[in-house]
């Protein structure tokens, strides 16, 4: 493993990360700029990667919510259901979307796996090539970090890249996105 466990953990995100194609991540963003509605969801701690995106999303002035909250509206035509599932396999997500494509939303999904239940669901799916709680064991094992964490943790990066796109199409400013932030804290 070495002594720099940092090093290759931000090395191993990297690599993940220069895998992604960014014209995905281009059409990715523009699904969720034209979107009526974004509602998100993700199982775990991909659950809080998202949900914290959602708030990013919040702050950009974009119309979001969290699947499973008491605000979240309906989903139907002309609204994006965005979730992650790295695996690709969670009964969750699958149950989510297969209710979202019947009410005419459109399923955007962040997967590890192309070809997977969830990808099949999908109307656009955004590949992030890493391990996950799918491929942490045997030869499909490809990181220092336990579990899902390499894919948990290029989530965030992911989502404070598309953050930075965001708020160039939608022309949001850095004081509108502050002046949006909680004050109930």
């Amino acid at each position: 493993m070495g002594d720099n466990l940092f090093r290759t953990a931000l090395d191993e995100l990297g690599a993940v990360l220069a895998e992604v194609d960014d014209r995905q991540v281009d059409a990715t963003c523009r699904l969720i700029a034209e979107a009526r509605t974004i509602g998100v969801h993700g199982c775990g701690r991909e659950a809080l990667q998202i949900k914290g995106f959602a708030m990013r999303l919040f702050h950009l002035g974009l119309p979001v919510a969290v699947v499973g909250d008491m605000t979240m509206p309906a989903l139907g035509r002309g609204d994006v259901l965005l979730v992650t599932s790295g695996p690709g396999e969670t009964s969750t997500v699958l149950a989510l979307m297969r209710t979202a494509k019947a009410a005419g939303a459109t399923n955007l999904l962040l997967t590890a796996e192309p070809e997977s239940g969830a990808a099949e669901l999908a109307d656009f799916a955004l590949v992030i090539p890493a391990q996950t709680m799918a491929s942490d064991r045997g030869e499909r094992r490809t990181s220092v970090l336990p579990m899902g964490s390499v894919y948990e943790g290029a989530l965030f990066v992911l989502f404070e890249v598309m953050v930075l796109k965001l708020r160039t199409l939608t022309g949001a400013t850095r004081e509108a996105m502050r002046a949006r932030h909680t004050n109930m804290e």
